[in-house]
């Protein structure tokens, strides 16, 4: 049996240790404050994209829990606490994300920045991945803007509806999943057609998500339009961070896991509890922040040219 071996080389896992110490130098420099938190609680998030890895309860009596899809509901507890600007390199848990660039378990850096909107937050988010990867400049685009560049069409426009993106989709990707409702269809042609368009582009920032797509980010309106107040970062086409000008008010938040649940609903997905604790700590009041979730095995592959995940994590997914 020769899988006992590691998957990744002895260098790369050297290079895994040297990047951490880097990323904490990093935020030691800006006097943000290293944190620890539960990978392992009663809650999980609502979010239909993200699935749960759960832990049956010791007897019948005491309920399952869920391996954290990553540290965010536990690290805004503490920012309520009074906590201030703190960041955490934590071990994260997805089901069913298996393949070249996802690893069922994996490391996130999770950061926040209080009194910070998600245009500041970029900036600093920029700094680290230029300063990790040694690279300079970085742009940002619109999430409509690339769309009409790239298919023709402005995914914000109301008169966009889901039979339009069906045939958009059919005609650029070819089989298209069933059931697919219209944000299923615009990740569908975000990831076939707009992401391969990002590949020279270097360090890329896409920003003004639709309000369908807001998450926990907080709605703002652009150029008379409503949009989500978040971006992601990617680097020579590939993901690596997603950051959010958060959402504050805890009554905005019950009403979007209220909608997560009636889309799981309409998905055939199991529905979840909101996280109490979470909106407890919102109603006691989150101070104004901004924060953002980065892929450190990513970003190690990306510094490497691995082409693979699993040529920088110790023991990937088969593994294991």
């Amino acid at each position: 049996m020769s899988d006992w071996q590691p998957s990744a080389s002895l260098d790369a896992l050297a290079a895994r240790a040297s990047l951490l110490q880097q990323l904490r130098a990093f935020f030691a420099a800006r006097a943000v404050l290293e944190v620890e938190t539960p990978q392992i609680s009663f809650a999980t998030v609502t979010d239909p994209a993200i699935d749960a890895l759960c832990i049956a309860g010791a007897s019948p009596q005491e309920p399952q829990r869920f391996l954290q899809t990553s540290p965010e509901y536990a690290m805004k507890r503490l920012i309520a606490a009074g906590a201030g600007d703190i960041y955490q390199v934590a071990r994260a848990f997805r089901q069913g994300e298996s393949g070249r660039r996802h690893n069922p378990e994996f490391s996130l850096l999770e950061w926040y920045r209080l009194g910070w909107n998600h245009a500041a937050l970029m900036r600093e988010v920029a700094d680290l991945v230029g300063e990790v990867l040694d690279r300079t400049g970085w742009q940002v685009w619109p999430y409509a803007a690339l769309f009409q560049r790239v298919l023709g069409v402005d995914p914000l426009n109301d008169e966009v509806d889901e039979a339009q993106l069906a045939a958009l989709a059919a005609s650029h990707v070819g089989n298209v999943p069933d059931g697919l409702d219209g944000d299923g269809l615009l990740d569908l042609l975000m990831s076939h057609c707009i992401e391969p368009t990002l590949r020279d582009a270097g360090i890329v920032f896409v920003t003004d998500f639709p309000p369908s797509q807001s998450a926990l980010s907080r709605l703002i309106s652009v150029q008379g339009r409503a949009v989500a107040a978040r971006f992601e970062c990617y680097v020579d086409g590939i993901e690596v961070a997603n950051g959010y000008w958060e959402q504050s008010d805890a009554d905005a938040l019950r009403a979007r896991f209220a909608a997560d649940n009636a889309v799981r609903r309409q998905r055939g997905l199991v529905e979840r509890v909101p996280d109490e604790r979470l909106l407890a700590a919102q109603d006691s009041g989150l101070p104004d922040c901004a924060g953002v979730a980065l892929g450190v095995d990513r970003l190690l592959a990306l510094q490497l040219g691995a082409d693979s995940l699993s040529e920088v994590i110790s023991f990937d997914w088969s593994r294991a």
